[in-house]
Order: C-alpha cells, then structure tokens, then sequence
C-alpha cells in the first residue's frame, strides 16, 4: 500500500506547520533541470493553481540518477521533507529523499513549450487541462459551479432536474437535435411524415434547449427552484459564443414579478464572483495577467455597483443618439446585437444593465404581454465584455393570453396542453430567468471562445 500522500494545496495553506515534516506528494512534471548532482523538479498535482518545487541532491535522493529518465509530463511520487522558506518566492520547497517514476511521458508529449496558442490546445482536449489556462480556468468553472448551488441552496430554492430528451421545444426555435432509434429510411405515414409509432418513445423527442417549462411546473408547486444542467441546440452557428452543447442554470420564482427576477438575477451574479474572488485569487490573477488586463477591476467593481435598468426603448434612443457608426442596424423592433450591447453597458452605463420590455415580435411565447399591447415583461442582462449574460422574464399567467400568443406564432397549441393546465390548475404570477454557464465563465475569466471554458466542446463542425 502506497503512503498516504499530501496535497500540494494543503502545504501551501500551512507551510510553517508543516516544516521539516516528511510527505509523499505527487503529480505531473510541469518542468525538470537536471546538472551536477542537483536537481530542480515543478510539479502539479491538480489541487491548487501552483506547483511545489522539488530539490533533489545526489547525495540525499535515492537513485538519483533515474531523474535523468524523467521528462515534462511524467507522472512521479516524491518522498521527502518540507523546507519553508518564508522570505522565498515561494513559501516552501520539498528536499526530496526519493522520485518514484509512476508514468514516464514519451518523447512525443505535446506541452513541452511554456506557451501554446488555444487554437493548437484545442486539438488536444485530453492533456490541455494540465496546462496553466486550463488549469485556472477549469478551477474557476468548479468553483462557479459549486457557488451556484450554495446560492440557491442558502435561499431554499429545490434543486430540480429536468428532462434532458424532450417532446417540446421550449423556444420555438425548432434547431433541435433529434432523439431516434429509427434508421436513417424511416416510415412513413400516410400524410408523408415520419412515422414515430416504432420509435423508442413512439413520438417524435429531441434533446432539450432549456429546462424552463418543466420549471415552471416544479416552482407551481415548491415556489422556487432551479435547474442547472447540459442543454442542446443544433444552430450551425461557428461564432466564438455559441455551442452545440452548454449548461444553462434555470431558476424560476412563483408569485413573483419581473423586479423580482431581476433581483434575483443580480443577487445571484454578485454571490458568485464575490465567491470567485475569494476562492480562485491566483487562478483570476493568472487570467488578468495572461488574458484581460483589468479583469480584477472589472470584477470588483461589479460587486460594488447598482445595475442599471432601462427599457428597450430608451436603449435604441441611447444607441441612435450616440453618434457610433454601428456594424448592425439600431431600430426599434429588431434585436440588440453584441456591439449593441456591449457599447450600452462599457460606453453609455458603465456598468451592468438590465434592458427590459422587449418588442414581443423578438420574444418567445410564454413572456407576458405588457399593456401597451407591443412589448412583454422581459429583461436581459448585459455586462462589460460579453454583453448578454442572463436573459429572462415574468411568464404570462393568463391562460387566453397565452393560447393566442402560441397560434400567432404557429406553434401547436395540443403539444403544450400540460403547460396551458399550469395556468388553469392554481396559476399564478411567476418569472425565471437563464443564466448561460459557459457565457459566465468567459466573463470571469476573460476568455473569449466558449471553446475555451467547456472541458471537451461540442461545436458545428467538430466534436473536441
């Protein structure tokens, strides 16, 4: 049985306590100098952003000369003691008594430069994560991850799980992938059609593009909730913001309006980068330093900044008065696009804005119709960097409402049965939001491909 090893992280937490105490560490070679009987070894192993510095001396490690055998990448197991070295750039270094060679690396190992474009790491999904971006960025999607639960466990919202294969597209969208165990020449019906009836569900599924309408039926019931989970769209889109497979978190609040969701919204956002700044300062550090200058500033200042709010209207006033030669159109009826956006929240607000009441042309069916008979209760977020980071609404309660905003969008009004029995079985008003994962990891890291931030992504045109 191997000796029960010590994480590099707890070291770094408590280097004094742990002066001149023996430890089994063990990791990756991050980086080896081998010269006239000393030795340098970086090593990582995954529990923290920085690496231990082993020395190892020819006259106090065993076998010191299987170190020569050691390359960038092998995985090794170093007994030895800890020296802390409080004045040193590093607090404490590990004099090593013995280097256990676990797995060497062939000489082909791909990470032997300090530096690599993300473009070449992209093409390498399984070993990126062992360098320096991936290692800060995929801590810092844990972390967020984990806050987020913790938010809305705190504030006794039920963690609900929705379907992942679906009978009903949320968005009526229609760019779905679709769920089938038919074969490519699959029957047909009599009015041309596929017939489903020897399919695996016996009706047509596809994967989902959102969890709300499920949501809505759990929060109908608990109050509030939210889902956090994978969710598909099959638009062949090959933007640095858009993937075939992302995670959405989902929280829907009952007897509530949209001041309320936007409060949630903002209550949520500023927990979870307070909890990333606090939990992930070196890895944040290493992104402001390598990928966006002023990421810490932006960061703490949205922690001490009031959103803004504006209507939809005052925003398509405030672009056309800027006087900024826009690639895309500024009009009252057509959707805000990204320089919109970004310029509103980085040029005119600086700050994050909620932009509300949305022409309903623009928006889904199920967002309440406002009075004045042309906008619904929706809002999106928009942050500096990004632009659109949370989208949401208060859901239109009112039943006839509701079926005549289905067939004005030529949606079949029998698929969404269950969804119309919500509002007439004890409805009430409501409102929820969506909260793009990967689209808050790219704003907290400063990265600006979602290839990026998804450990293994799935994009039009290639699976990584």
């Amino acid at each position: 049985m191997k000796m029960l090893r010590t994480e590099i992280k707890h070291i770094y937490e408590n280097a004094g306590e742990f002066a001149e105490r023996a430890v089994t560490v063990c990791g990756w070679v991050k980086s080896i100098r081998v010269s006239k009987g000393l030795a340098f070894v970086s090593i990582s192993d995954g529990s923290c952003f920085l690496p231990a510095q082993i020395v190892a001396q020819e006259d106090k490690c065993a076998d010191f000369s299987s170190l020569i055998k050691v390359t960038t990448g092998a995985a090794v197991m170093v007994k030895g003691t800890v020296i802390h070295t409080p004045d040193a750039k590093q607090p404490f270094e590990i004099s090593a008594s013995e280097v256990i060679i676990e797995g060497n690396a062939a000489a082909d190992y791909p990470l032997q430069k300090k530096a690599h474009s993300l473009e070449f790491l992209r093409t390498i999904p399984h070993l990126r994560a062992r360098t320096n971006t991936f290692q800060a960025v995929f801590k810092i999607r844990s972390a967020a991850s984990f806050a987020i639960h913790r938010y809305f466990n705190d504030n006794g919202f039920v963690y609900a799980h929705t379907p992942i294969i679906t009978g009903s597209d949320c968005e009526g969208a229609g760019e779905m992938f679709k769920v089938t165990t038919l074969e490519s020449a699959a029957p047909k019906n009599k009015d041309g059609g596929i017939d489903y009836t020897n399919d695996f569900f016996g009706v047509p599924a596809s994967l989902t593009v959102s969890g709300q309408l499920e949501g809505e039926y759990m929060a109908l019931a608990f109050g509030k909730i939210y889902t956090f989970g994978p969710t598909f769209r099959a638009e062949k889109s090959y933007t640095a913001r858009h993937a075939a497979e992302f995670w959405m978190v989902e929280p829907e609040i009952a007897f509530a309006d949209l001041s309320d969701d936007m409060a949630l919204a903002e209550s949520l956002l500023k927990f979870v980068i307070g909890e990333l700044l606090r939990e992930c300062s070196h890895e944040l550090k290493f992104c402001n330093d390598f990928y966006e200058k002023g990421l810490l500033e932006r960061l703490n200042s949205l922690l001490s900044s009031d959103f803004a709010r504006c209507t939809y209207t005052e925003a398509i006033r405030l672009l056309g008065e800027s006087g900024e030669s826009f690639e895309y159109p500024v009009e009252w009826g057509l959707d805000l696009q990204t320089e919109h956006e970004r310029f509103l929240t980085e040029k005119i607000f600086r700050r994050p804005v909620f932009v509300t009441d949305y022409p309903k042309d623009i928006k889904a069916f199920y967002m309440r119709q406002n009075d004045d008979g042309k906008t619904v209760a929706a809002m999106d977020l928009l942050v500096p960097g990004v632009g659109e980071l949370i989208g949401g609404s208060q859901r239109e309660e009112r039943h006839d409402y509701l079926v005549k905003r289905i067939e004005e969008m030529g949606l079949p009004v029998s698929e969404y049965s269950r969804y119309l029995d919500s509002r007439r079985f004890g409805g009430v008003s409501h409102a929820g939001f969506g909260l793009g994962f990967e689209r808050l990891i790219m704003y907290a890291t400063g990265i600006a491909n979602i290839r990026d931030v998804i450990p293994f992504p799935r994009v039009a045109g290639g699976i990584y």
